[in-house]
């Protein structure tokens, strides 16, 4: 009797422990199941959508002028320094005169010397000319008078053109301002050298106006086609991150430039700068408005670069499904036949004779739990948060797929605007 009873004790406790162990299994299974049809949905709702070029250039001001030197000579005085405004004309710096004095003296000499030469093959020239008519002198030495008279005169002329060269130099001396602005950058200093035996050596750089000033943004040749003359652009700078410029598009050249096979076009901006906070050679990084629309279907980006890792078919083509949707779900986490693969090879087959609408992309709409349903939509224009919805059966307010979660982490990292299913 006793040992019947152990034995009946023993039978209790092992059908207990294998109910417990299939309710473990059962739940540890749902469970599973479960977290696989997580999804991050967003619902598809009505606003603007802006497209925007992006590209970086340089700020400059509109006028820019380098002031340099046509004669040599060692800086004897400065009048102009960074930063300086100086007006038309104004006096900036002063080579050292010695030497060009010296020069204008010396071609006042030789001008003179050949204007009393000038004259004395004047006068005999004449006396020639009287001997001639009253038949007293030879033609031969009447000839040779001319001659020489006419040789000295072109020799004052040599002289008078050497001194008026050497004026010209003595005043190309002083350095002098062609445009009123600020000067922005300065070579030399007091007691150097200006050496201009080739060239003009740049002495000052003066910018006209800093209240106005130009950006030159360097765009891609995939995006030039979409930008057009007097389209609004905004740009930030380094210097203040949280303050945005704006500006309007002044010029597109054609001079493009080619850097490791990419070649991009400038754009010229014209940029109010009243409080003068742009400066010279700042980096802008640019961004201009290349199409518009208001108040348009929308849905985010992210919605139709997603793809189901793991779904198969559920039916057939729902009747209100639209054209292309198909009902779908998540398979289970144990025992599942078929992936997404297979699912989207039926799908294709069924659309368009297996191709997909020209122009078309598609998105996945949640109509339940763990159910997905692939709709076929026509988009526009995208700001790179949300692209327009031309055409297709979507509304607003349907939630669409922008991610799968499968851990923790991700279902709590959700999007703006977005919630987790």
């Amino acid at each position: 009797m006793a040992r019947g009873s152990k034995v009946f004790r023993s039978v209790i406790w092992a059908t207990l422990l294998v109910a417990a162990a299939a309710a473990t299994w059962i739940v540890l299974s749902r469970r599973g199941d479960s977290g696989e049809a997580k999804y991050k949905v967003q619902a598809v709702d009505r606003g603007d959508v802006t497209m925007t070029v992006t590209a970086t250039g340089a700020i400059s001001a509109v006028t820019t002028v380098q002031v340099g030197s046509q004669v040599s000579g060692i800086i004897a005085s400065l009048h102009a320094d960074f930063n300086s405004r100086v007006k038309e004309g104004q006096l900036l710096a002063q080579l050292d005169p010695t030497p060009f004095e010296a020069q204008v003296a010396q071609r006042r000499a030789d001008l003179l010397q050949a204007e009393v030469q000038m004259r004395n093959a004047e006068v005999g020239f004449h006396r020639q000319e009287r001997l001639l008519s009253e038949n007293l002198a030879a033609q031969a030495d009447y000839d040779t008078a001319k001659a020489n008279f006419e040789a000295t005169r072109a020799q004052a002329d040599q002289a008078r053109a050497a001194m008026s060269q050497a004026e010209t130099n003595l005043r190309y001396t002083k350095i002098m301002s062609p445009i009123a602005g600020v000067v922005v950058d300065r070579k030399y200093d007091v007691g150097q050298t200006v050496a201009a035996s080739f060239q003009a050596p740049t002495l000052f750089t003066i910018a006209e106006d800093l209240g106005r000033m130009q950006v030159q943004a360097d765009v891609d040749q995939s995006d030039i086609g979409r930008v057009q003359v007097g389209q609004t652009a905004r740009f930030t700078v380094d210097a203040y991150p949280d303050e945005e410029f704006q500006g309007k598009i002044s010029q597109i050249r054609l001079n493009a430039t080619v850097n490791q096979n990419v070649i991009t076009y400038p754009v010229i901006l014209e940029v109010p700068n009243p409080e003068e906070k742009l400066r010279p050679q700042m980096t802008a990084n640019v961004s201009i408005e290349v199409a518009q629309v208001k108040d348009v279907l929308r849905v985010p980006n992210a919605a139709l670069r997603f793809r189901p890792t793991d779904v198969k078919e559920e039916g057939r083509r729902s009747s209100g499904a639209g054209a292309g949707a198909f009902e779908r779900r998540t398979a289970p986490a144990a025992g599942g036949s078929g992936g997404f693969a297979a699912a989207a090879g039926q799908f294709g087959a069924a659309v368009a004779g297996g191709k997909p609408a020209k122009g078309t992309q598609t998105v996945y709409v949640q109509i339940g739990e763990g159910r997905l349903k692939l709709v076929q939509i026509r988009t526009g224009i995208s700001d790179g948060r949300f692209t327009q919805v031309v055409s297709g059966e979507i509304k607003p307010g349907e939630e669409v797929v922008i991610g799968q979660a499968t851990t923790r982490s991700e279902q709590t990292s959700l999007p703006i605007g977005g919630r987790m299913h």
